[in-house]
């Protein structure tokens, strides 16, 4: 049997005409009929994790940020403080006046202390060292503050305030999870996260498993089917939940356990640096599958009166990715029978559908079975 590879060029075209119902470009979020994780309250009845108190000297918190020792995840790097907000809290650190903590996860992989909480802090602390102020292009001198301190950037401070400044104590709240389980981590960004904007559970995921594995997330879900599919990029992360979810329940459906939000945790972390699955196995599990979606069913696949169903989504990629795994899929009006028939079964729908719980194990397990061996019919 011939085998194709499949490089980022294959799956992120960039000729429109590859994709001519270009989805990706209207102004619409996708409506999901379904919550993707339906059991969000559910959590663990004991974590296992050790909390300590560290002080760190300013200095020193700045060293580490600038050595990338305390890493802040990419999608909390949006700087909103206002050069007021970071001021306040340079004078508070040179009156001697005590500043909130910051709460930090030490990674169990390579020591790095992770930024749950306090990063508006830490970018102002070290934006202020380094002279320049987050996100512009205007250097960073205290304004609205004491007169002593007015206008002065850190490298125009008196020795005296420098060093004051640069032994001003940080104190930090560190918690180190057991047994490498980062999964009490995610549970405790998740809470800790009560700003204005809540992150969804894709996004605490990208801060908290950051890694190789969500790096190839972020670039599969540019892949011009499922853009088409799917629709413009969601804000939440809920297209690349979607991926995840399909790449968990490919890989690991027969190990499935509730809740679905655990499972994809779970998932996520065993497969971080990529070395449960290669980047090459998902690249080949994802993207043929969703292609030939794509090019037998278009951007109608997996909806149901205009919603996107996840259910649908969910079983329809595992048995077509199955299929696969046999050769190739040639005959399209075959296969759009075959989709049409799974998706008007009763038996299908009661466990995709017309029920309540749709994440428990019996009916997951189901609906995976039933697609899996409808699709197996394909010549």
């Amino acid at each position: 049997m011939h085998k194709r590879r499949y490089s980022m060029s294959t799956f992120v075209p960039n000729n429109e005409a590859d994709y001519p119902e270009n989805l990706a470009d209207e102004e619409q979020e996708t409506q999901i009929e379904e919550s993707l994780e339906d059991d969000d309250d559910i959590l663990p009845s004991r974590f296992s994790i050790s909390v300590s108190r560290t002080d760190f000297d300013v200095d020193g918190i700045v060293k580490r940020l600038r050595n990338n020792d305390i890493y802040i995840p990419n999608f909390q790097r949006a700087y909103v403080w206002k050069p007021k907000q970071a001021s306040r809290l340079i004078e508070s650190l040179l009156l001697g006046l005590p500043v909130p903590g910051i709460f930090l996860a030490r990674e169990p992989e390579t020591n790095k202390l992770l930024v749950l909480d306090g990063q508006q802090r830490l970018i102002s602390l070290k934006s202020f060292y380094d002279g320049k102020f987050p996100e512009g292009r205007t250097s960073f001198s205290l304004k609205g503050v004491h007169s002593n301190f007015e206008r002065q950037t850190y490298k125009t401070l008196a020795d005296t305030y420098r060093r004051q400044l640069d032994n001003s104590v940080l104190s930090a709240t560190v918690v180190q999870p057991h047994d490498n389980n980062e999964e009490s981590i995610y549970y405790i960004f998740e809470r800790l996260n009560t700003g204005g904007t809540l992150l969804k559970p894709q996004e605490i995921r990208g801060c908290i498993y950051h890694g190789e594995f969500n790096d190839l997330l972020e670039e599969m879900n540019k892949n011009g089917a499922w853009r088409n599919i799917f629709g413009i990029c969601d804000k939440n992360k809920k297209d690349q939940e979607l991926i995840l979810r399909f790449l968990a329940i490919y890989f690991e459906g027969n190990n499935y356990k509730p809740s679905m939000k655990e499972f994809l945790n779970r998932y996520m972390t065993k497969n971080r640096q990529l070395k449960q699955q290669s980047r090459d196995r998902i690249i080949k599990a994802f993207i043929p599958t969703i292609e030939i979606i794509y090019k037998c069913v278009g951007n109608k696949a997996f909806r149901r009166e205009k919603a996107f169903v996840p259910t649908w989504f969910e079983a329809v990629m595992v048995g077509t990715a199955k299929r696969l795994e046999k050769g190739t899929i040639q005959n399209i009006e075959e296969f759009q029978q075959i989709y049409q028939r799974l998706i008007s079964d009763e038996e299908f729908l009661g466990v995709s559908v017309k029920i309540r719980d749709l994440t428990n194990e019996y009916n997951v397990k189901e609906r995976l079975r039933l697609a899996r061996e409808t699709f197996a019919e394909l010549k």
